[in-house]
């Protein structure tokens, strides 16, 4: 399911295709201004008084631009970026070493850092509060505690569920961003300066059906323009106008509000087999064949924002904006529903 191509998260062809495409200053960066402008600031009081930046948390939806703008603050800061991620550090050690490796003022960057191991975070803490390590020596009685001072540095953690995060870590950032979906606008001037990169032509029209297919997310709109790309280079003259790009989204199943026709099967399945709902998820799962925490991580959160599902105490009910979208029937019983 991560394969999809309108999914926010990472996929496997991601990595090479992003990098050459994202911001490097703030300047560069689109979109997040109330956040861009509160940065600015963060970033050059500290400069100007010679100290490290304090710890940020940034969260938000998958795709936005986290690990983006970790890498805009470092350079910003001119200093070293370290990256690594929750899972990735297994055992208190791995941190240590990771810490007494960084120079004065890095910036550590920690991807999905509410995945990080009980045991680990609790060496987190003096680190991030007092810059210092404390290490066990020896087993038994003879065991002592080894305090090692760190350099000052800043620890920058993403998150896509900052609710999943201790009390205690949530507490020790100075810094606490939410990333907001994107609007249209934005997502077109992000598709134009992508466009420009790729030394592709792209007009208006082009453009805006890329945006409004991107739900949101940059590196959705940043996925679909490489193969709305392909289709221009091979079915038109190397350029995407607004019809090259709504056969190349009709060809890829992607409507005009991003749904894919997994999102589409999922909406039909509660109108024509339970009525519009509600419905319980675990059946819902069991009705489309996929797992549950698939349906709450990757198809409701859209469903929703764009207001085509909602979630009531009795289970799962689409909505008649979503029945206006397909083309069906709004069920009588759904409205109902919606009422309670």
């Amino acid at each position: 399911m991560e394969e999809r191509i309108i999914s926010a998260r990472t996929r496997s062809d991601d990595d090479w295709q992003e990098v050459s495409l994202r911001p490097r200053t703030l300047d560069e960066y689109i979109g997040q201004d109330k956040l861009k402008e509160n940065l600015q600031v963060f970033i050059c009081a500290a400069k100007e008084r010679g100290d490290s930046l304090d710890h940020v948390l940034l969260y938000g939806p998958p795709g936005l631009g986290k690990t983006t703008l970790a890498a805009i603050i470092a350079a910003e800061l001119g200093v070293n970026l370290r990256a690594t991620s929750g899972p990735a550090i297994e055992r208190p050690g791995d941190l240590a070493a990771i810490l007494t490796n960084l120079a004065p003022y890095d910036v550590l960057f920690i991807d999905e850092i509410h995945r990080l191991h009980r045991t680990v975070e609790e060496v987190l803490y003096p680190a991030m509060e007092d810059f210092a390590l404390d290490i066990i020596i020896g087993k038994g009685p003879s065991a002592r505690s080894l305090r090692l001072d760190l350099p000052p540095f800043t620890l920058i953690g993403a998150t896509t569920r900052a609710g999943a995060l201790s009390s205690p870590l949530r507490d020790r950032f100075g810094v606490v961003s939410r990333l907001e979906f994107y609007r249209e606008e934005e997502l077109q001037e992000i598709v134009r300066r992508a466009a420009r990169i790729l030394q592709v032509p792209i007009d208006e029209e082009g453009s805006r059906q890329i945006a409004s297919a991107a739900r949101g997310t940059p590196r959705v709109a940043n996925r679909l323009l490489k193969r709305v790309r392909d289709f221009a280079q091979i079915k038109a003259d190397n350029e995407i106008t607004g019809d090259v790009a709504r056969l190349a989204l009709q060809m890829l199943e992607v409507d005009s509000l991003g749904l894919d026709e997994v999102d589409r099967f999922l909406l039909r399945t509660m109108v024509e087999k339970f009525s519009g709902g509600p419905v319980g998820l675990d059946t819902l799962a069991a009705a489309i064949s996929e797992e549950r925490e698939t349906i709450e991580d990757i198809f409701e959160p859209y469903l929703m924002q764009i207001g085509f599902l909602q979630r009531t105490p009795r289970g799962r009910i689409v909505t008649q904006l979503a029945c206006r979208h397909l083309g069906v029937t709004f069920p009588e019983s759904a409205q109902q529903n919606s009422l309670w």
